[in-house]
């Protein structure tokens, strides 16, 4: 029996989350009480999660949308053996990407390589078609269903020696993790650099990412992740031992899969990220020394932008974040305006003064290795001792520092 031959699926009556709460006041009553009608009919075929909606176009109706059983779309990528397998993992990372609106055309031939049959629903008034509305639509639709996002940075801060804690010192190292997420995001929010900021917990530390996409967008979290360990080191160096950690990070760019978590049964406007980028994460943190600061090897889009799309390496993501820092001056940490920031890869000195560019490698505790870089940061503040981030490249070569396995000159770069 296909999907839409199935009667309706049913659903206890639950408290509803209001999806549109941070838009209400832009709306008319009109729109609003449509998208709400819409989003109970999403709600009821999600059937807590045995569904997912995937896409949508409009209808005469209102909306036709493709709803897939949640298992369907591994069973898909899976039923072919060789180049099948890689040929239909493609089609379903392009049917999860971007837009949740497809034309009449693409939907319907989405439903019929994934099995299924279109649904359509009946809205209370016609849809008005414009943008605004579209957007919103497409806000309610991706609640229910996975987004593939081939090109995200994602920072990754790890709590050293969590493990070893007792549970209250546990719970008080977080909160200040979390304290120090939420003060750098502020100051943020003051500059010119902007960040949608989203962050998942890993239990002994955060993932974080922007939800805006593109250069400028990873560029801002860069220097979140900055302003984060910058703010946790003033609270080191005044806090009380035990009560604050000490941490290493990781900073890469690369695809994962977004979802929306589910909270109680309903979906959260909160979501979850897995996929390359989170599992180079992992990785690179198991070899991080306390306090050190890596970032992966990666290339990326130059723009969201697909018509106006280059490629940027590690080392050029950093040349254009450098160019941005001064954005940041004037910002106060601990009560002292930044005067200036230094950001940059490690590398040993020439004999000209400047540095090259060290790639390291590490290898996991599975024998798989890992190109990265090591990263240093140092805050200057007018009346105030500078902030100094992260391991110098000179310490990277002591035999306490055995993630280093091998290494190469990428090329010069100044400190």
């Amino acid at each position: 029996m296909d999907h839409a031959s199935r009667s309706e699926p049913t659903t206890p009556s639950v408290a509803w989350s209001d999806p549109l709460a941070e838009v209400s006041a832009s709306l008319d009553i009109r729109t609003r009480g449509n998208l709400l009608d819409l989003d109970r009919q999403l709600h009821r075929h999600w059937a807590l999660g045995r569904n997912l909606i995937l896409a949508w176009c409009p209808s005469p109706e209102g909306l036709t949308v493709l709803v897939v059983p949640h298992y369907a779309l591994a069973g898909y990528s899976a039923s072919l053996s060789g180049d099948g397998d890689r040929d239909r993992e493609t089609f379903v990372s392009a049917l999860l990407a971007g837009s949740r609106q497809f034309s009449p055309h693409q939907l319907l031939t989405a439903a019929r390589l994934l099995g299924t049959e279109p649904v359509i629903l009946a809205l209370r008034q016609p849809a008005a078609g414009n943008d605004a509305e579209g957007k919103l639509i497409d806000r309610l639709v991706r609640r229910y269903g996975v987004s593939y996002v081939p090109s995200r940075a994602v920072a990754l801060f790890d709590i050293v020696g969590f493990g070893l804690l007792r549970p209250f010192e546990q719970m008080t190292q977080l909160n200040s993790l979390a304290h120090s997420l939420n003060s750098a995001h502020s100051k943020m929010l003051g500059s010119q650099l902007k960040v949608n900021f989203s962050r998942s917990t890993t239990g002994d530390g955060f993932y974080i990412w922007n939800r805006d996409l593109g250069i400028e967008a990873n560029t801002s979290l860069y220097h979140l992740m900055h302003l984060v360990l910058a703010d946790n080191a003033i609270a080191r160096a005044k806090g009380r031992a035990r009560t604050v950690p000490m941490l290493r990070a990781c900073f890469h760019v690369g695809a994962c899969y977004e979802f929306h978590h589910a909270e109680g049964l309903n979906p959260t406007l909160y979501s979850q990220i897995v996929g390359d980028v989170t599992i180079e994460l992992a990785r690179m943190i198991e070899r991080a020394l306390p306090g050190q600061i890596l970032v992966g090897d990666f290339e990326t889009d130059e723009s969201a932008v697909a018509e106006a799309r280059g490629r940027i390496d590690t080392v050029q993501f950093i040349d254009r974040a450098r160019l941005k820092l001064a954005q940041l001056s004037g910002l106060e940490l601990s009560g002292e305006a930044i005067e200036s920031i230094k950001c940059y890869l490690t590398g040993r000195p020439c004999a000209d003064g400047s540095f090259t560019i060290r790639k390291l490698s590490i290898s996991d505790k599975h024998g798989l290795t890992h190109s990265v870089f090591n990263a240093k940061v140092n805050i200057y503040r007018r009346s105030a001792d500078p902030i100094l981030l992260g391991i110098e490249d000179r310490g990277l070569r002591a035999d306490e520092a055995p993630l280093v396995t091998t290494s190469h000159i990428v090329r010069p770069g100044g400190h």
